[in-house]
């Protein structure tokens, strides 16, 4: 309940009802189990029960109508001159939604990539065209940075004096996988003298938790320490461009730098720069970020 997943959709009886030319509303967010007894799908569930339906009725696209006029490129709460994307690739959406952006879930765009259903999100309050978000985007004519995330659930724990041999990482993360903690950025720093540390993030409403699970361990295998700080964020510059684009990070590195704010873990994918920094400077990055990339610059 509430973390559940789509195993099919008994879509039937909504094409019985559209051949018949009646208007079909469907609830979101929830589901049947094999048990008959009805369950939730969590956060996003009713954009992922939209695409998922439209893939299962064969549909050409997914409109998706929310309190928001579309994709930026950047929150445009905190910056107002965030200039709204007309269209965006599956991967930068997933990155995006994946690392702070709250307009589409991850779980929805995943399932639009996976049967090629196109998803249009666009507001249900003013007439704003949306975003369309589809796998026809020309990596060529785009801008190589998209979009600015920024996400503040981040808490950060470190076993620290860490023996450097095989089978401690095992020893950390599968009880903390069994205690269904979600892991996301992992750092190991190198060793010396076969001793290591080990950094990790989860959220911040696992922290807790999580500690109860890490420092037992921590301590049978031998670590000095388990300390944590749950006052961080993360910000991510995303693009398809920057693979094979040089400058990117050292530009990205280099505006943090330029407004004192210290970088403590870097993680990348081939399309993502993700800085986890102190959380009161997170939103000074957006904004230095989005001026360093001329993000204001309309498309």
């Amino acid at each position: 309940y509430s973390r559940a997943r789509i195993q099919r959709i008994e879509s039937q009886r909504v094409v019985r009802e559209l051949e018949k030319g009646n208007i079909v509303i469907v609830a979101g967010f929830q589901g049947i189990t094999e048990e008959m007894d009805v369950t939730t799908l969590g956060r996003g569930g009713s954009d992922t029960t939209a695409v998922a339906l439209a893939a299962s009725l064969g549909a050409e696209i997914c409109q998706i109508y929310t309190d928001v006029d579309g994709v930026y490129t950047a929150d445009p709460s905190l910056i107002p001159e965030a200039q709204q994307l007309h269209d965006i690739g599956y991967e930068e959406m997933l990155e995006l939604a994946s690392y702070g952006a709250k307009v589409v879930h991850p779980r929805a765009v995943e399932l639009g990539e996976l049967f090629n259903i196109p998803i249009l999100v666009a507001s249900s309050i003013t007439n704003s065209s949306g975003t369309l978000i589809h796998g026809g985007v020309s990596m060529e004519v785009r801008n190589k940075v998209r979009s600015i995330a920024h996400d503040l659930d981040v808490a950060k724990i470190t076993v620290v004096g860490v023996p450097d041999r095989p089978g401690i990482a095992a020893a950390i993360f599968q009880p903390l996988s069994k205690a269904d903690i979600s892991i996301d950025t992992i750092v190991q720093n190198a060793s010396i003298n076969n001793i290591t540390d080990l950094t990790f993030t989860v959220a911040k409403s696992q922290l807790d938790n999580a500690m109860e699970v890490v420092k037992p361990i921590a301590k049978s295998i031998g670590a000095r320490d388990c300390v944590s700080d749950s006052k961080l964020g993360k910000v991510s510059v995303i693009g398809t461009g920057m693979q094979n684009t040089p400058g990117y990070a050292a530009r990205m590195f280099d505006t943090l730098s330029e407004k004192g704010i210290n970088i403590q873990l870097i993680t990348t994918s081939e399309i993502r720069i993700t800085c986890i920094i102190d959380e009161v400077k997170v939103e000074d990055a957006v904004r230095a970020l989005h001026r360093a990339f001329e993000l204001e610059i309309a498309e």
